[in-house]
């Protein structure tokens, strides 16, 4: 995916949630690269996580069946991937 911005109250990244691409703002965590998996809320992206912890939050959402759009779309992650791509709420930069 990409980063965009210089300032880092205006920096952006384009994300992937389950291959569904959004452009989130990037203020909160201005450490995130490309490559990284982040917390998204609302368009914000409130926090950096690993990998270990953005599978074990893919986890919690499926056993939740809050992936049930994205699996109904047929752009889920298989079970137990991380989100490569991602999920409603973890998302790779």
């Amino acid at each position: 995916m990409s980063v965009a911005g210089e300032e880092p109250l205006e920096r952006t990244g384009r994300v992937s949630f389950g291959g569904i691409v959004k452009t989130v703002s990037l203020a909160l965590v201005p450490e995130a690269a490309v490559g990284d998996y982040v917390i998204v809320h609302v368009g914000v992206a409130l926090s950096k996580v690993d990998e270990a912890e953005a599978r074990q939050v893919f986890d919690y959402l499926r056993q939740m069946d809050e992936l049930a759009e994205l699996e109904t779309l047929g752009t889920s992650p298989p079970d137990g991937a991380p989100p490569a791509a991602s999920t409603p709420a973890t998302a790779k930069t």
